[in-house]
């Protein structure tokens, strides 16, 4: 026992510190390349997130992690930041009261319809969202209908695979665990699979908001953005919002979490309900 305690002693008094410098440098990189603002109420996140990556890379300290970075835009290392530090907290159909409403909007102009997921995740909204539209519409045809796109390249391989937990599926009614997912036998009792059909009406890419150009094609009929703009400062939420309304058809819907909220008098967005805006007028 008296052994163990030693070991762990080692461990404490070997492990990082991360000071004020780090953790403000750090966020400032995280800022510059995804928008996101981090504080001091973060960094015990933070530290347990990126401790990781220097036990990876044999690094002592948040510093030399920083000057990794800053050694090189394109270092390969951005992107695992990146996903270290993005937060992925997803279900299916959550916020549930927003598909009745884009099933609507669906039915009422259903040529051609197509949503962009802007915060993909690990696939639980796009499925939901491909599920909202295959029960209003019928099954997509002539390629996918749901854009869905992330920053975050370790959840997007998740998505595409298509595989969740039998216990992940509690929102859904039984004819729709029935209709859209497979379930695993033996071993994989516990598991789900996407159907192969479902997921031919989603396509999966990588993607950063703060890009000057997306490659996405606009326009869509609806946007999710849910959950996300809470993470960047008003300036950053503004320009979003403005390039969003551009990329929407007229009479096109805004999706965005039920604690977001926004008022910008000169972006054509109007409060259509809870927390879904409605562009209405051409953006140019």
């Amino acid at each position: 026992m008296s052994e163990i305690n030693c070991g762990s002693a080692r461990l404490l008094r070997n492990s990082p510190t991360l000071t004020d410098g780090e953790l403000q440098r750090i966020g400032k990189l995280i800022y510059h390349r995804a928008g996101i603002v981090v504080n001091a109420q973060k960094r015990e996140m933070i530290y347990n997130r990126l401790s990781r990556r220097l036990r990876v890379l044999g690094l002592s300290r948040f510093s030399d992690y920083a000057g990794m970075l800053e050694s090189h835009a394109e270092h390969p290392e951005w992107q695992n930041f990146i996903n270290a530090l993005t937060t992925n907290l997803t279900s299916f159909f959550r916020e549930s009261y927003h598909f009745p409403v884009l099933a609507e909007h669906a039915r009422q102009r259903s040529n051609g319809y197509r949503v962009w997921c802007t915060a993909a995740s690990t696939g639980e909204e796009p499925c939901s969202i491909a599920m909202t539209l295959d029960e209003c519409l019928g099954a997509a045809i002539g390629g996918p209908r749901v854009w869905a796109s992330d920053i975050d390249t370790e959840v997007l391989t998740k998505a595409e695979t298509g595989v969740y937990r039998l216990s992940d599926l509690q929102a859904l009614t039984l004819a729709q665990k029935r209709h859209y997912f497979l379930r695993g036998t033996g071993d994989n009792s516990e598991q789900v699979k996407v159907k192969r059909e479902l997921l031919a009406g989603i396509h999966y890419q990588q993607l950063n908001l703060l890009d000057a150009s997306w490659a996405v094609p606009a326009p869509f009929d609806a946007i999710f953005c849910r959950n996300v703009m809470i993470y960047f400062d008003a300036p950053t939420q503004q320009k979003l919002l403005a390039r969003f309304a551009r990329m929407l058809k007229p009479g096109g819907l805004l999706f965005v979490g039920h604690s977001e909220h926004f008022t910008h008098p000169h972006i054509p967005l109007r409060l259509r309900g809870q927390s879904v805006y409605e562009l209405t007028e051409a953006s140019k």
